[in-house]
Protein backbone atom coordinates (compact mmCIF):
# COMPACT_ATOMS: atom_id res chain seq x y z
CA UNK A 1 0.00 0.00 0.00
CA UNK A 2 1.18 3.67 -0.58
CA UNK A 3 -0.26 7.12 -0.35
CA UNK A 4 -1.31 9.29 -3.28
CA UNK A 5 -2.86 12.71 -3.02
CA UNK A 6 -4.96 12.92 -6.16
CA UNK A 7 -6.53 16.25 -7.32
CA UNK A 8 -9.74 15.27 -8.78
CA UNK A 9 -12.36 17.75 -9.85
CA UNK A 10 -10.69 20.36 -7.89
CA UNK A 11 -10.40 18.88 -4.85
CA UNK A 12 -7.61 17.14 -2.89
CA UNK A 13 -7.70 13.52 -2.15
CA UNK A 14 -5.75 11.27 0.25
CA UNK A 15 -6.04 7.90 -0.96
CA UNK A 16 -4.23 4.40 0.41
CA UNK A 17 -3.88 1.62 -2.19
CA UNK A 18 -1.55 -0.39 -3.94
CA UNK A 19 0.64 1.21 -6.81
CA UNK A 20 -0.87 -1.05 -9.43
CA UNK A 21 -4.82 0.06 -8.55
CA UNK A 22 -6.48 1.28 -11.87
CA UNK A 23 -7.61 5.21 -11.21
CA UNK A 24 -11.27 3.75 -12.03
CA UNK A 25 -11.23 2.05 -9.03
CA UNK A 26 -10.00 4.18 -6.94
CA UNK A 27 -12.67 6.64 -8.55
CA UNK A 28 -15.15 3.94 -7.80
CA UNK A 29 -14.48 2.13 -4.78
CA UNK A 30 -12.35 4.54 -2.67
CA UNK A 31 -13.44 7.34 -3.54
CA UNK A 32 -17.59 6.67 -4.29
CA UNK A 33 -17.73 8.64 -7.39
CA UNK A 34 -19.66 5.86 -9.56
CA UNK A 35 -19.81 8.50 -13.13
CA UNK A 36 -16.82 6.38 -14.88
CA UNK A 37 -17.74 3.41 -15.59
CA UNK A 38 -16.37 0.01 -16.08
CA UNK A 39 -16.49 -1.55 -19.59
CA UNK A 40 -13.94 -4.26 -21.04
CA UNK A 41 -11.29 -3.77 -17.84
CA UNK A 42 -8.56 -3.37 -21.17
CA UNK A 43 -9.05 0.00 -22.76
CA UNK A 44 -11.05 -0.86 -25.40
CA UNK A 45 -14.35 0.26 -25.03
CA UNK A 46 -13.95 3.77 -23.46
CA UNK A 47 -16.49 3.23 -20.81
CA UNK A 48 -13.86 4.21 -18.44
CA UNK A 49 -12.80 7.50 -19.89
CA UNK A 50 -11.83 10.42 -17.74
CA UNK A 51 -9.43 13.45 -18.08
CA UNK A 52 -6.14 13.79 -17.23
CA UNK A 53 -5.23 17.32 -17.60
CA UNK A 54 -7.40 17.72 -20.68
CA UNK A 55 -6.21 14.45 -22.03
CA UNK A 56 -8.53 11.88 -22.32
CA UNK A 57 -7.27 8.29 -20.68
CA UNK A 58 -9.36 4.71 -20.01
CA UNK A 59 -8.96 4.74 -16.18
CA UNK A 60 -9.14 0.78 -16.37
CA UNK A 61 -6.06 0.33 -17.23
CA UNK A 62 -4.21 3.27 -15.96
CA UNK A 63 -2.37 2.67 -12.69
CA UNK A 64 -3.06 5.26 -9.58
CA UNK A 65 0.67 5.53 -9.73
CA UNK A 66 1.35 7.29 -12.89
CA UNK A 67 -1.52 9.87 -12.14
CA UNK A 68 0.91 12.12 -10.40
CA UNK A 69 0.22 16.09 -10.15
CA UNK A 70 -1.93 15.61 -12.96
CA UNK A 71 -5.43 17.01 -12.62
CA UNK A 72 -8.21 14.31 -12.80
CA UNK A 73 -11.85 15.65 -14.31
CA UNK A 74 -14.84 12.90 -14.12
CA UNK A 75 -17.89 13.33 -15.37
CA UNK A 76 -19.20 15.04 -12.03
CA UNK A 77 -16.47 17.25 -12.26
CA UNK A 78 -17.06 19.26 -15.64
CA UNK A 79 -20.11 20.60 -14.42
CA UNK A 80 -22.18 21.46 -11.43
CA UNK A 81 -25.68 21.81 -13.02
CA UNK A 82 -25.13 19.44 -15.99
CA UNK A 83 -24.85 22.47 -18.11
CA UNK A 84 -21.72 21.99 -20.28
CA UNK A 85 -21.70 22.56 -23.36
CA UNK A 86 -21.12 18.95 -24.21
CA UNK A 87 -23.68 17.68 -21.67
CA UNK A 88 -26.63 20.14 -23.59
CA UNK A 89 -25.51 19.45 -26.96
CA UNK A 90 -26.24 15.48 -25.45
CA UNK A 91 -29.68 16.16 -24.58
CA UNK A 92 -30.34 18.54 -27.90
CA UNK A 93 -29.64 15.82 -29.68
CA UNK A 94 -31.06 13.22 -27.58
CA UNK A 95 -27.88 10.77 -28.01
CA UNK A 96 -28.19 8.18 -25.13
CA UNK A 97 -30.28 5.06 -25.73
CA UNK A 98 -29.21 2.89 -22.54
CA UNK A 99 -26.74 5.35 -21.47
CA UNK A 100 -23.83 2.88 -20.40
CA UNK A 101 -21.11 4.23 -22.31
CA UNK A 102 -22.10 8.20 -22.25
CA UNK A 103 -20.06 9.29 -19.50
CA UNK A 104 -16.71 7.99 -21.51
CA UNK A 105 -17.78 9.36 -24.27
CA UNK A 106 -18.94 12.65 -23.09
CA UNK A 107 -15.59 12.75 -21.53
CA UNK A 108 -13.85 12.19 -24.74
CA UNK A 109 -15.77 14.74 -26.36
CA UNK A 110 -14.55 17.44 -23.51
CA UNK A 111 -10.81 16.60 -24.35
CA UNK A 112 -11.36 16.42 -28.02
CA UNK A 113 -12.71 19.68 -28.37
CA UNK A 114 -10.44 21.42 -26.08
CA UNK A 115 -7.83 20.23 -28.57
CA UNK A 116 -9.68 20.95 -31.58
CA UNK A 117 -12.68 23.26 -31.05
CA UNK A 118 -14.01 23.52 -35.00
CA UNK A 119 -13.28 19.96 -35.69
CA UNK A 120 -14.33 18.47 -39.08
CA UNK A 121 -16.53 15.03 -39.50
CA UNK A 122 -13.99 13.02 -39.59
CA UNK A 123 -12.37 14.51 -37.10
CA UNK A 124 -14.69 13.57 -34.74
CA UNK A 125 -15.12 10.23 -36.45
CA UNK A 126 -11.73 9.78 -36.15
CA UNK A 127 -11.28 11.41 -32.14
CA UNK A 128 -14.57 9.21 -31.21
CA UNK A 129 -13.59 6.13 -32.50
CA UNK A 130 -12.25 4.41 -29.44
CA UNK A 131 -15.60 4.71 -27.74
CA UNK A 132 -18.12 1.85 -28.45
CA UNK A 133 -21.71 2.32 -28.61
CA UNK A 134 -23.53 -0.64 -28.43
CA UNK A 135 -26.75 1.14 -29.35
CA UNK A 136 -25.07 2.76 -32.10
CA UNK A 137 -25.64 6.47 -31.52
CA UNK A 138 -22.44 7.40 -33.50
CA UNK A 139 -24.37 9.90 -35.54
CA UNK A 140 -26.11 11.15 -33.08
CA UNK A 141 -23.09 11.30 -31.41
CA UNK A 142 -20.83 13.24 -34.16
CA UNK A 143 -24.29 16.05 -34.29
CA UNK A 144 -23.62 16.88 -30.82
CA UNK A 145 -20.13 17.17 -30.96
CA UNK A 146 -20.52 19.62 -33.82
CA UNK A 147 -23.48 21.50 -31.98
CA UNK A 148 -21.17 21.62 -29.26
CA UNK A 149 -18.22 23.06 -30.81
CA UNK A 150 -20.26 25.51 -32.49
CA UNK A 151 -21.38 27.12 -28.88
CA UNK A 152 -17.46 27.83 -28.09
Amino acid sequence: MAKYSIQVNGKTHEVDVMDDMPLLWVLRDVLGMRGTKFGCGKALCGACTVNLDDTAIRSCSFPISAVGKGKITTIEGISEKGDHPVQRAWEKHVVPQCGYCQTGQIMNAVAFLKSNSSPTEQEIEQAMQGNLCRCGTYNRIKEAILSAASEN
